[in-house]
């Protein structure tokens, strides 16, 4: 599922606030920028799908002539190749 980016800083700051107030870590920064840390780190992984849906597309884009010959559905090979880049990289969406 992908999270608006708009919901980013708020996320981040619950999961920063989550992981203090429950003593599971202890920052070595002040909050303002351990929040944006978290942030950042929040955003990195999602982009992880961003990059690997254009990787996808551009893999398709090579072989366009060949789907529409063939009659193959985009949407259908789009998501077979996507999975199949998952599994090879190991990858958590």
């Amino acid at each position: 599922m992908r999270i608006p980016k708009p919901w980013v800083p708020i996320l981040a700051k619950k999961v920063a606030v989550n992981l203090t107030g429950r003593k599971l870590l202890e920052p070595s920064l002040p909050m303002d920028k351990f929040i944006a840390r978290v942030e950042e780190i929040i955003t990195e992984e999602l982009m992880i799908e961003d990059r690997l849906n254009d990787e996808v597309r551009e893999l398709l884009k090579k072989h366009a002539s060949d789907i529409e010959k063939g009659k193959m559905d985009f949407r259908k090979l789009f998501e077979l190749t996507k999975q199949k880049l998952v599994k090879e990289r190991n990858l958590v969406l």
